[in-house]
């Protein structure tokens, strides 16, 4: 039931009733609309760059808070979250699955919904949510519970919900559905309980189904309502029946290529995470022990739902490097349509836009032990010592050899996204250094059972830093800088025309950066870790900044010996806006 506070003005409701439609013109156009952010990635190629020049490498020292929001009550954790912006007001999702209307003037709440989650949810990672998509008169956003709910963009009242899977499966939802040509697309969660990753498109008026694309060989997709395609082949890179539990997760949700007209999609790890039971723990011939298509990106034709190319950045996985990390649509200095992404393995890749097809690959942090490289056509060159034992070859079969790997399950990058500054051409990529203690153990398949078959300590690499900031040229795969942080980074990268990378830390500071040398220009104490991910638009000619603090995720849940090192931090849940008064702009 939606809540509404007792202080809402009858101007601020004035305000809302004048709420135009959103269009798939205006969310094409998402970047250079600047006055408004209406998808996650502020557009939907998810480059998080700004054409707003206002605030500068010489002025954002005079950037100051306009107003702060606290999320309230004992619901703090993990704050993941992305602000959107449209007509005068802020929507923000927070943990447990709530949603918030903000004045974005005065910082005043105008209404806020509660999903009101059921006994039994099964989140892996913190009770967290990414963010929300604004289409024609409605907000929509993913729940814990694995559901899809639309809102009144007025009122906060429920419109439509439908169910994206069954939670008590171990199924869940995070991330921030995306909108193309009137459909609300969705991933799932749950890739750590034998799920099946699944891409969905929903009209976005309704809310009736109109495809299906699981993202695992072997399952069949859907096209309103009737059967469609199979997805690759039965049986092609799975044993036995394997794959009807095989994981694959799209829990970050996906991009849209409007050059192409191409969805892409981030498949996670295999299940279980225990290799040797995917015939994926020994060198095979072809690729009969890949798993497809786990481990991989997916072009996704949004019409129809049907697989237009795949790339697996992790065949025979078995470290947990989820291929989730987002896709995104970029021109190089030469003109070419290229995606770039950055690996959960270690690896930042450049793909074709046409076709997926591999371009180049380069690592973006310090340690990779799994591989040696990777070889012409993509693959990686796997270093096989490196692979965790097979648990029913040692002496009592109860647990296989260990072996430390870097990086470590929790990634080189993680779910935090990075930037692509079209002003430098460089993308700007949170990264963490870190390495971990793996080994395999039996496991059997259990409806809502956790399905990982491997146990797991996580060790920072260097004494001096394990969160690493990298400016990183796609052309050539080289950094151009590093920005070294005592604590993981787990938070989103913006950047500007104004020469500014805007991220934050787990120890709460804001930062600005310059673009060209990492120079710090501007920082901001927030009071709690930053794992949100930052904004920026304009209004009665006033660039403004955006971020949500708030520190969790899973790095305190997951992160072993890391875990321990960040453990003194303060949890919270706070939007902070600031903004750089006209007055203070020409100021140097």
């Amino acid at each position: 039931m939606n809540k509404f506070i007792a202080t809402v003005t009858i101007s601020m409701l004035a305000a809302t009733a004048a709420t135009a439609q959103v269009t798939e013109e205006m969310i094409a156009s998402d970047q250079t609309m600047t006055n408004q952010i209406v998808s996650n990635g502020m557009g939907r190629d998810l480059q998080r760059y700004s054409p707003l020049d206002m605030i500068t490498k010489d002025n954002v020292k005079n950037l100051v808070p306009a107003w702060a929001f606290s999320l309230g009550g004992e619901k703090q954790r993990g704050q993941e979250t992305q602000p959107l912006i449209y007509d005068g007001v802020m929507y923000v999702t927070g943990s447990y699955s709530r949603l918030y209307a903000i004045d974005v003037m005065t910082g005043e709440e105008l209404w806020q919904y509660d999903a009101r989650l059921p006994e039994g949810i099964l989140p892996c990672c913190d009770v967290v949510n990414r963010g929300a998509a604004i289409y024609g008169d409605k907000i929509y956003f993913g729940t814990l519970d694995a559901r899809i709910v639309a809102l009144d963009l007025k009122t906060g009242d429920v419109v439509w919900r439908d169910q994206i899977a069954d939670y008590k499966a171990g199924y869940s939802y995070t991330a921030a559905p995306l909108i193309v040509d009137g459909l609300v697309i969705t991933g799932n969660s749950g890739g750590e309980f034998g799920i099946v990753g699944e891409v969905q498109a929903r009209d976005a008026e309704t809310g009736d189904l109109v495809w299906t694309r699981p993202v695992i060989e072997g399952h069949m997709g859907t096209l309103n309502g009737e059967e469609s395609t199979m997805t690759g082949t039965l049986n092609a890179t799975w044993p036995g029946d394997m794959w009807k539990t095989g994981g694959g997760a799209t829990w970050l949700g996906g991009s849209y290529d409007a050059d192409t007209d191409t969805l892409v999609f981030g498949a996670g790890n295999p299940a279980p995470w225990n290799s040797h039971l995917r015939n994926a723990g020994t060198p095979v011939e072809g690729n009969a022990g890949d798993n497809l298509y786990a481990a991989s990106r997916i072009g996704i034709d949004p019409k129809t739902g049907d697989i237009k190319w795949h790339f697996q950045t992790t065949p025979r996985e078995g470290w947990d490097y989820d291929g989730v990390n987002e896709v995104v649509a970029y021109t190089d200095r030469q003109g070419n349509k290229r995606f770039g992404t950055a690996d959960r393995n270690g690896y930042f890749y450049v793909l074709n836009r046409e076709d997926g097809a591999f371009v180049s690959a380069k690592p973006f942090v310090k340690d990779i032990t799994w591989a040696s490289g990777i070889d012409d056509t993509g693959r990686p060159i796997f270093n096989e010592e490196n692979r965790p034992g097979d648990p029913s070859a040692a002496t009592d079969g109860t647990k296989g050899e260990v072996v430390f790997s870097s990086p470590s399950f929790l990634g080189g990058k993680n779910w935090m996204p990075m930037a692509f500054s079209q002003k430098t051409g460089n993308f700007y990529v949170p990264s963490n250094e870190w390495g971990m203690d793996i080994w395999n153990e039996p496991i059997t398949y259990k409806k809502g059972a956790a399905y990982l078959g491997s146990g797991f300590t996580i060790k920072p690499n260097y004494d001096d830093h394990i969160g690493s900031l990298k400016a990183i040229d796609p052309d050539t795969g080289e950094w151009v800088w590093e920005y070294k942080n005592d604590a993981p980074l787990w938070g989103g990268v913006m950047t500007t025309a104004g020469g500014l990378v805007f991220f934050g830390t787990p120890e709460g500071k804001f930062l600005a950066l310059d673009d060209e040398t990492g120079e710090t220009v501007w920082s901001f104490q927030t009071g709690s870790g930053i794992v949100g991910q930052p904004v920026t638009w304009d209004q009665d000619g006033e660039q403004y900044v955006s971020v949500i603090s708030g520190w969790g995720g899973a790095v305190p849940l997951w992160g072993g010996e890391v875990a321990k090192k960040v453990s003194y931090l303060n949890q919270g849940g706070m939007v902070w806006t600031f903004r750089l008064p006209k007055e203070l702009a020409a100021l140097q």
